[in-house]
């Protein structure tokens, strides 16, 4: 069993979950999450190949990125506590480096990630346990170097709204993501 970890205050602060949102704020729609738009804000939709599934969401903003994935979760309990020291273990058997700080999330992955030229690239995971769902974000750039070029991207993150749906899924299982309506329009 293990706990839930998010801020205290998220249900106020975010990452929400669909029922703690006004239906008229304006959001890019993807499906299990929404967004609200923003100046500069600049969306890619990852794709696995052999699927041809939607995996993830990737937002540029400020030089940096963040990808965000959602999966549904237990009731009771959390992932993100299992998952992070995962994605740390992974990280550090892939020659890199992962420390375990606390953030504006509560518990994250600090890493310096190895790359193809042999250097190695600042990269955080951050995570929420929401109500039956789990937010992951992984961001890189200079919001991943710098805590004054992250507060944009951490607002992004922060702005996310999940919509868990309400189909019995197991634990982990990644939620429908969905090229929105049409770019522009509002959900």
């Amino acid at each position: 069993m293990s706990e839930k970890s998010a801020p205290a205050d998220r249900e106020m602060t975010g990452p929400f979950d669909i029922s703690e949102v006004s239906a008229v704020q304006p959001f890019i729609d993807l499906g299990a999450i929404k967004v609200t738009p923003r100046t500069g804000l600049q969306l890619r939709l990852d794709i696995e190949e052999a699927t041809k599934r939607l995996v993830a969401a990737t937002f540029d903003i400020d030089g940096s990125t963040l990808q965000v994935q959602v999966f549904a979760a237990p009731r009771t309990e959390g992932l993100w506590n299992e998952i992070r020291e995962q994605v740390a273990a992974q990280v550090v058997k892939q020659g890199g480096k992962a420390d375990h700080v606390v953030g504006p999330f509560g518990p994250e992955v600090r890493a310096a990630v190895p790359t193809a030229d042999g250097s190695k690239r600042p990269v955080r995971f951050v995570g929420v346990d929401g109500p039956k769902w789990f937010l992951r974000g992984v961001i890189s750039g200079p919001a991943a170097e710098s805590d004054s070029r992250a507060a944009v991207v951490e607002d992004v993150f922060r702005s996310i709204v999940v919509n868990r749906g309400t189909e019995a899924l197991p634990p982990r299982e990644l939620l429908t993501l969905r090229v929105p309506p049409q770019p522009g329009t509002v959900a």
